[in-house]
C-alpha cells in the first residue's frame, strides 16, 4: 500500500498543507513541528509525488533502473537488454548510478519513485532498510537483476553467485591444482563477488583445502590494471601458487599479462580462472577459463517480467562455465 501526504499528516496530528510546506521547504514552519514531520515521514517511508497536478492522470511511460557502475563492463550487456524491452513497449528507463554506495543507492530510489514511474529495476538484493521498506510500499513493480542468492522483494532474476564460485573451484581442484590463492577488490562493497568467494571457499573446504593468501584491490570496482597488479603482490609473497582465482575477467586478464611480461607460463606454471565470460577473455592468446553470465538475457527478461506483471518469482538464468585454455 502506497504511502499518501494524508498518511503523514494524520499520523503527524498536522494539516496536509502543513506537511506539503515542511517537505517542499516552503513557508513558515516551527523546527519541532518540522522535525516530527520529517521523522514520521521517514518512518513511514513516504515518497514525496513530484508530478502531483501536473499530469498525473496520465499512465507513467518512465522506468527506473538503478545500477552500481558504469565503469563495470557487465552493467551495459544489462542495460542493453532491459532497454531493447523497455523502447519496444514503448517506455523510457531513468537510469541512476549509485557506485556501490548502499545509501546512495537509496537516495536514487527515493527520487525516482517521486516520479511515480511504471516500475522499477535495481541491481542486487542487498538494500539499506529504508530503500527495502519504499520499494515494498511503492506500489509498482520491482525487479532486482543479477543476483538470485537472498530475499527478494518481488520479482528477482539473475543466477547464483555461491553456486558460480563453488564450480569454479571444483573446476580447479578436479584439474589437479591445490595451491590456490585469491585476487579480488573488496567483498563488502561488491557483494556478489562476496557470495562467488563464500562458495568457492566452501568447496575447497570439502576438499580438505584453503585459499593459500588472497590481494584484495580496494574499493567497488575492478580494472586490468588492478589485476595485473594484485597478481604480482601475491606472487611476491606467494611464488608456489599453481593457481589464482580472480574475482572477475577484468583482473584476470590483467593477470595475464603479468603472466605475459614476466614469462610465467600458463597454465604450465600458473592457473588462471574468472568469471563473467567477457568478450576480451575470449580473444587472449589463451582463452581465459572463466563462468560465463546470461548478462543481456537477465536485462531482457527482467523487462519482460516488470511490463507483464504477474505473481512475484525468482527466474534463475543460469551461467556456464567456460573451461578456456588458461587452467
Amino acid at each position: 500500500m502506497v504511502t499518501t501526504l494524508a498518511d503523514v499528516a494524520r499520523r503527524a496530528g498536522v494539516g496536509e498543507s502543513t506537511v506539503s510546506r515542511v517537505l517542499r521547504n516552503k513557508g513558515s514552519v516551527s523546527q519541532s513541528t518540522r522535525e516530527k514531520i520529517l521523522k514520521v515521514a521517514a518512518d513511514l517511508n513516504y515518497v514525496p509525488n513530484r508530478i502531483a497536478g501536473t499530469l498525473a492522470s496520465m499512465t507513467s511511460k518512465l522506468v527506473g533502473v538503478v545500477i552500481p557502475s558504469v565503469g563495470n563492463t557487465v552493467v551495459p550487456e544489462v542495460l542493453a537488454g532491459a532497454n531493447q524491452v523497455l523502447e519496444d513497449a514503448g517506455f523510457q528507463p531513468v537510469i541512476g548510478v549509485s557506485n556501490y554506495d548502499p545509501y546512495r543507492e537509496e537516495q536514487l530510489i527515493e527520487s525516482i519513485l517521486s516520479w511515480r514511474p511504471a516500475g522499477l529495476l535495481v541491481a542486487g538484493l542487498e538494500h539499506t532498510p529504508r530503500a527495502r521498506a519504499m520499494m515494498k510500499s511503492c506500489g509498482v513493480r520491482v525487479v532486482e537483476l543479477l543476483d538470485i542468492d537472498g530475499e527478494g522483494i518481488d520479482i528477482v532474476v539473475g543466477s547464483s553467485h555461491r553456486l558460480a564460485g563453488r564450480k569454479s573451484a571444483e573446476h580447479l581442484v578436479a584439474r589437479g591444482y591445490r595451491r590456490i590463492g585469491y585476487v579480488g577488490h573488496d567483498i563488502t562493497i561488491d557483494v556478489r563477488a562476496g557470495k562467488r568467494l563464500e562458495g568457492f571457499r566452501a568447496a575447497m573446504t570439502e576438499k580438505d583445502l584453503r585459499i593459500i593468501d588472497s590481494e584484495l584491490s580496494p574499493g567497488g570496482g575492478s580494472s586490468v590494471e588492478a589485476g595485473r597488479i594484485g597478481l604480482a603482490r601475491l606472487l611476491e609473497r606467494q611464488s608456489k601458487l599453481d593457481a589464482v582465482y580472480f574475482s572477475n575477467d577484468d583482473l584476470a586478464i590483467g593477470g595475464y599479462f603479468h603472466c605475459l611480461e614476466n614469462g610465467i607460463s600458463v597454465p604450465g606454471q600458473l592457473a588462471l580462472f574468472g568469471y563473467n565470460g567477457l568478450e576480451i577473455a575470449r580473444l587472449t592468446p589463451q582463452p581465459l577459463s572463466t563462468i560465463r553470465s546470461p548478462r543481456v538475457a537477465m536485462g531482457e527478461v527482467g523487462a519482460k517480467l516488470l511490463l507483464t506483471g504477474g505473481r512475484a518469482q525468482v527466474a534463475d538464468l543460469g551461467f556456464e562455465l567456460i573451461p578456456g585454455a588458461t587452467s
